[in-house]
């Protein structure tokens, strides 16, 4: 039996449904019983040659995670949140609890808002930069514990274009992966990469810009890199975590993002940011910000009833 009404239910259920996904894959359940809201990681929705060790599922899970804790918070209760909390069953990889009610502040509100309008931005950032009092806002509103956020420093622009630019040239010519992607993007209505200023999602078709006119690139907008203590389960839910609070309050704060994990998957690439960056940690995602140039159409999702159980 639930302790959640029917409306409750159904908004929290919406707004898991909206949270970030490695390819779309929505790899994720969601189970409701007293005042708990459980995230289950779905290992059956697998990207193989692009995450052979569910990296990434781990990270889209605990962004979503991150969602049904702002939707609970903007439905107006206490909550806390749990990660790994049986190890009888594995697949259950969060809780969110509710303890009784607490009206949601300002930035609960923001956050809760938020989860329906944001969106990957595909394209160009409008020049306008980002004022540095809002991005330090958004480094704070992102704090999960076992993970910092890093702000790309301007001088640190080139070696990650040259880190970038490696990477894709790696991935465009595995053609096992390209095939893979190509399945995933096809089927639930990706849209192409092309035309990206930045090589965030790289297929057969993308231009990789050499280093000089990438570099300018990224130094025309700003790039978070979300790092961990470690490379466990656990980080890579909290990484989850803490890129989608970072995401959502971005978006309340009228801004858009654009994930990026690809090249991370390149192991000499994603050593080379830990390098180059003065990184603590691994490396587990990247999400470029700015304000959005256009308004992006949202991607397919799965319905409500697939995702509840």
């Amino acid at each position: 039996m639930s302790g959640w009404t029917a409306d409750e239910a159904n908004a929290i259920a919406a707004a898991m449904s909206r949270a970030p996904s490695v390819h779309n894959s929505q790899p994720w359940a969601l189970e409701l019983a007293d005042s708990t809201a459980s995230v289950i990681e779905r290992t059956d929705i697998a990207v193989p040659r692009h995450d052979p060790f569910g990296r990434d599922r781990l990270i889209s899970c605990g962004a979503a995670l991150a969602t049904v804790h702002a939707a609970v918070r903007g439905l107006g209760h206490q909550a806390g949140w749990t990660w790994l909390p049986d190890p009888a069953r594995p697949d259950v990889v969060g809780h969110v609890d509710a303890h009784g009610p607490r009206p949601p502040d300002a930035a609960d509100r923001g956050r809760f808002l938020a989860i329906a309008a944001r969106r990957s931005h595909r394209g160009a950032f409008l020049p306008t930069p980002v004022d540095a009092a809002l991005l330090h806002r958004l480094a704070r509103a992102a704090r999960v514990p076992g993970t910092t956020v890093h702000l790309v420093r301007p001088d640190q622009k080139n070696p990650l274009a040259r880190t970038l630019g490696y990477s894709a040239s790696v991935i465009r010519h595995d053609r096992a992966y390209l095939r893979e992607l190509s399945a995933w993007t096809a089927a639930d209505g990706l849209p192409p990469d092309q035309g990206q200023p930045i090589p965030v999602l790289v297929n057969r078709h993308t231009a990789i810009p050499d280093q000089v006119v990438l570099a300018r690139r990224l130094a025309a907008e700003t790039q978070f890199v979300v790092t961990t203590d470690g490379d466990t389960r656990r980080d890579h839910l909290g990484a989850g975590m803490a890129l989608q609070r970072l995401w959502l309050t971005a978006v309340a704060s009228g801004l858009a993002g654009s994930l990026i994990t690809q090249p991370l998957h390149v192991s000499e690439a994603r050593a080379a940011l830990v390098t180059d960056l003065g990184l603590p940690g691994p490396p587990q995602a990247v999400l470029r910000i700015g304000h959005p140039a256009h308004v992006t159409p949202p991607t397919h999702r799965r319905p409500l009833a697939d995702l509840v159980r």
